[in-house]
């Protein structure tokens, strides 16, 4: 049991990989319906999220903490779709919010310019100047969307397992790579890779539930016991923030214990104490 990622350009073979890997394996094969199913979650018509893919991040500057709003929720769907394995997921930074989950094996999938520009002719009618264009723009933007979104550089050979590029090796060669290699040890699941990616949705989850009262605090998760941290406690005690964020994480099922980090000031600390019982 594992999980695969795909990171791919557009036109480069990646989807039709994924698509066969899965049906082979017999895994489900996930992408865009990560997004849409945010987007539900993140208040934005499914248009605009989608096109945000193609036009950078500048559609998430229009709102307030846009960013981390979206990553938040973005990460809760894909972890959640993935905590169960046999699933092969291609799409943007996959492999960002799966990281170091040892059963999670990652893949680049990349193609000759020049047989991305023949397909691109051949879907759009196009000459091959237009084509070359409209491929190195989408290729800048999934990069630059990667780069400000999430902070990696989805061109980085050194973030995947595995880099595979679609010219002498055939989709069909790169598929039987993938299914062979996924039978290694290294990417098998056992109880310790499982708990990492638990514990990984728990915070997710949290964050997702907490993050349009905080923006920007930092959940982790260990076996149930929930640390949240970037919380001004002592600016936000007495507006019930803290209160508020606490009570909110308890009632997400697996939670056990959650515990704030900060220092509080003596005066608010005589005041209400946030951590009284936590």
């Amino acid at each position: 049991m594992s999980i695969i990622t795909i990171s791919r350009g557009s036109y480069s073979r990646g989807k039709e990989v994924a698509e066969k890997v899965a049906e082979k394996l017999g895994y489900e094969c996930i992408s865009r319906d990560i997004l849409l199913s945010a987007s539900e979650e993140f208040n934005i018509p499914e248009i605009k999220l989608v096109r945000a893919i193609h036009d950078a991040p500048s559609v998430l500057e229009r709102y307030t903490h846009g960013k981390e709003r979206y990553i938040s929720y973005i990460r809760k769907a894909l972890l959640k779709r993935v905590q169960k394995d046999n699933v092969v997921y291609h799409g943007l930074a996959g492999h960002f919010f799966l990281q170091n989950i040892p059963h999670v094996f990652k893949i680049r999938i990349i193609a000759n310019m020049e047989e991305r520009v023949k397909e691109e002719i051949q879907r759009e009618g196009i000459t091959a100047e237009k084509a070359r264009y409209i491929l190195k723009k989408d290729d800048d933007e999934r990069r630059r969307w990667g780069l400000q979104l999430y902070g990696i550089d989805t061109w980085d050979s050194q973030i995947y397992d595995m880099v595979l590029h679609i010219k002498s090796i055939t989709v069909d060669d790169a598929v039987n790579a993938i299914c062979r290699m996924i039978e290694s040890p290294t990417f098998q699941t056992t109880p310790e890779s499982q708990k990492i990616l638990d514990d990984l949705l728990l915070a997710a989850e949290i964050k997702a539930a907490v993050v349009g009262i905080e923006p920007m605090l930092t959940v982790t998760a260990d076996n149930g016991l929930v640390q949240i941290s970037n919380v001004d406690v002592t600016r936000k005690i007495k507006t019930g923030v803290v209160a508020e964020i606490k009570a909110i994480a308890e009632k997400i099922p697996g939670v056990k214990r959650v515990i704030f980090t900060g220092q509080l000031k003596e005066e608010d600390h005589r005041t209400v104490n946030p951590f009284h019982n936590i």
